[in-house]
């Protein structure tokens, strides 16, 4: 099993390694204008080959949480490590660097280029780093997630869990530190969540990756080996391997119903 998230008061330091946590923020603060604080000095450490679920009411921080550890925005105060190198504070060039290199992203809409084929989805991304792709490794994923033989294929050709499939392979094709999906089966059908849901969740316990996943569904939190509970901007509540009943009934608590 791997180890918990953790969260603290106190500073985290961490050491740019191999060894080094997969994510780590320290006191994160994140305020908009008018003085709304969406995150309220959170503290929290992923470590490497952790399958972690950010769940909580609506507006409780949980996509801004995502958005800052990603490296997609800038917290107002605090730090930000992902995979040891500290993000808070670089200008929007040098955090687009770090994510190409060390983060990878699923969404909701599978954000696939219509006119591309599958084969070039994937590897769009790492073409526009001017990196060459691993076929290897592109095989050995794609061969996993089982849409090997359907690379030549456009996105509209693929059924949606299909599709979200190939937005895992494009995630992982760079091998990053980290990936963070954000309500990856929010546009699925139950049985195809079931089977992302069980692709995220082989893909921590058998190749190690990390994954952070960002949902309001009880059902697809429980799939992760450890749930943090957000209510108004900060993680109160660290869950491992909760049930489903007890994620759904800690919500009603939280929502005041």
């Amino acid at each position: 099993m791997s180890a918990a998230p953790t969260w603290t008061g106190a500073p985290v330091t961490t050491v740019p390694d191999a060894s080094a946590p997969a994510i780590v923020l320290d006191r994160v603060v994140k305020e908009y204008a008018g003085g709304i604080r969406a995150l309220d000095e959170v503290s929290l450490t992923v470590e490497r080959g952790t399958f972690l679920a950010v769940m909580g009411p609506s507006g409780s921080g949980k996509s801004t949480l995502m958005h800052c550890a990603a490296g997609l925005d800038s917290p107002t105060s605090g730090s930000v490590r992902i995979d040891g190198n500290e993000i808070a504070g670089l200008n929007e060039t040098r955090r687009t660097e770090l994510r190409r290199e060390r983060v990878g992203f699923v969404f909701q809409a599978y954000n696939l280029i219509p006119s591309l084929s599958i084969q070039d989805n994937i590897t769009l991304p790492l073409r526009l780093a001017g990196r060459t792709p691993d076929h290897d490794w592109l095989r050995t994923l794609t061969e996993r997630v089982g849409i090997a033989d359907r690379l030549g294929h456009r996105p509209a050709e693929l059924s949606g869990g299909q599709q979200q499939r190939a937005a895992v392979v494009r995630a992982l094709a760079a091998r990053p530190a980290v990936v963070f999906a954000d309500e990856p089966t929010g546009a699925l059908d139950l049985r195809s969540a079931h089977e992302v849901l069980d692709l995220l969740r082989d893909l921590v316990d058998d190749l190690r990756q990390t994954v952070v996943m960002v949902t309001h569904d009880p059902a697809a939190a429980a799939r992760a080996h450890h749930v943090a509970v957000m209510a108004d901007g900060r993680v109160v509540e660290a869950l491992e391997a909760p049930s489903a009943p007890e994620l759904a009934a800690r919500l009603v608590a939280l929502a005041g119903v």
